[in-house]
This record gives structure tokens, sequence and C-alpha cells, in this order.
């Protein structure tokens, strides 16, 4: 009888800390959505200006998506879009390689010097990236990457130029995929670039989606470096400083429904390449040696 009550005590216990857990969670996940609701409905806004009365449109339109690819008088956004997406499709491909190459090496090889890199990448890391963008314009600029379309190079060359340095979270993962598969491969007459590229790969798919997911978003979002090295050429702005510029005073009352609409046009790439490579997040190494 007490072994019953105890039990209905320990499910009663249990029903109201997963029920307290779940409010939580829900006022949390309101919270999180709230503003992007609020951006989507701004964006639908057909009244124009940046302050308005009441919470919800008192009218909806499509006009500020159609203004924002149609009207590149002043700010052309289609431009900036396209600057951008090259830019961080670049970037990407070579962070991605980079990362994961410098990751494979620190785990796997031992080399003079590899200690002290690690502690040297450790300390540089604690510095943000933009303490050093005046040196590195002007070094963009001595060998004439600041003008003109060189401007995209410079901003590939800058973006992925570090990326590198960033290879604490890849090389923990190769850290867990056994050392016997790399031998064995080693016995059966692999190189050590067959091997990266033919078993420790293939068994890494859910480092190599965060490690492109996060070299996609740098270059996608970021506004410090774009608009040190781009500076006044709007030719070769990105959409980060495209929407800065619709928010400036003689700009803001016009374009600030188009503001909204441009950021919920940004986050479709973002969420297009999640949705495409989130089948990629499974256990790469389900049926690999355990060691």
């Amino acid at each position: 009888m007490n072994e019953k009550k105890a039990l209905r005590s320990m499910k009663r216990k249990k029903f109201v800390t997963n029920s307290i857990v779940h409010v939580l969670l829900s006022i949390l996940a309101v919270i999180w959505v709230f503003p992007i609701f609020w951006v989507v409905l701004t964006s639908f806004r057909a009244e124009k200006g940046s302050y308005v009365s009441s919470f919800f449109p008192k009218s909806y339109t499509l006009d500020n998506y159609k203004s924002l690819f149609t009207n590149t008088s002043v700010l052309n956004f289609p431009k900036m879009f396209t600057n951008t997406l090259i830019i961080a499709i670049f970037s990407c491909l070579i962070s991605t390689f980079f990362v994961l190459s410098v990751s494979y090496c620190m785990s796997r090889l031992r080399f003079k010097m590899r200690k002290k890199y690690m502690n040297m990448a450790m300390i540089l890391g604690l510095f943000p990236s933009f303490m050093s963008m005046v040196a590195v314009y002007y070094i963009l600029k001595s060998i004439g990457l600041s003008e003109g379309a060189m401007i995209r190079v410079a901003l590939v060359l800058v973006y992925s130029g570090a990326a590198g340095l960033q290879f604490y979270i890849a090389k923990g993962f190769f850290d867990t995929i056994p050392k016997a598969l790399d031998e064995a491969a080693y016995i059966d007459g692999c190189t050590k670039w067959q091997v990266f590229s033919k078993v420790t790969i293939p068994l890494s798919k859910p480092i190599i989606v965060y490690t492109v997911l996060t070299s996609f978003m740098g270059p996608w979002v970021d506004f410090i470096f774009a608009k040190v090295i781009c500076r006044a050429n709007a030719d070769y702005y990105t959409v980060a400083i495209g929407l800065w510029r619709m928010l400036e005073r003689e700009y803001i009352d016009k374009w600030y429904t188009c503001f909204a609409a441009g950021a919920v046009c940004i986050s479709i790439p973002i969420a297009i390449l999640f949705i495409f490579m989130q089948r990629f997040y499974t256990d790469g190494l389900s049926g690999a040696v355990k060691g």
C-alpha cells in the first residue's frame, strides 16, 4: 500500500515538474518568436513610416516586396543580395575546406609546434576579429583589393583567411573517430589524403553541416568588415549594409516596411540551406568500429 502511495506521489511530482518546465519553455518560445512574427507582419504592412499606432497592420500589401526588388534608383537590393550570395558561397567553400583540413591535422597528426599553434589559436580567438579591421583594410588597399570588382575578392579573403583558427569544435569531433579506422586504411595502402577524404570525411557529416552553416552565415550577416571595405562603393554593398541604409534618416519613412521585407528575404537562403542539410545530422559513426 505504501509503495502505491509513493509511486502515485512520484508520478504527481513528475507531472508538476514537467508542467512547469513546459510552461517556461512555451513562454521562452513566445518571447523568441515574437520579434520574428512582428517583422513578418511589418513586411506586409501597407502604412508607410516607422511609427504606427497599432501592433497589427490596418491593411496588408505585397508592394513592399515588389518595391524592394524593383525600386533600384536609390538602394539596389537585388544587386546587394547577389553580391552577398556570391561572397557567402565562395567564403563558405574555402572556409569549410580550411577548417576541416586544419582540424584533421590537429587531431590526427603529431608535429613540432602543434601545441603552441593550438594555444596561439585559442588566445587569438579570445579577441574580436574586428579589432584588426583597420590593419586588414590597409593591407588590402596596398595590394589593390579595395576598389572596384576586387572588393568581392577582398571580402572572400577576409572571411575565409582566418577560418583555420576556428578548428577546435571540428577537432573535438575528429577526436571521437576511432583511430583504428585510419590504421586499417593505412594497412590497405591509403595515403593520408585518402584517409582524410574517403574515411574521415564520410563519417563526419554532422560537423561538416555545422561548419558549412556557420561559414555561410558569417559573411551573410556581417556588417562591420563589409562596411569598412566597401566604404562608399554602393555597387558592391552587401545586404547588411543595404538594410542599415534603409534605416537612415533620409530613407526610413519610405523604406522602413521594405526593410522588414528585406529582413524576411535574407532569412530564406539560410532556411533553405538548413532544411537541405539537416538530413545529414545523423550519427556518422553508426556501424563503425568503436575504440
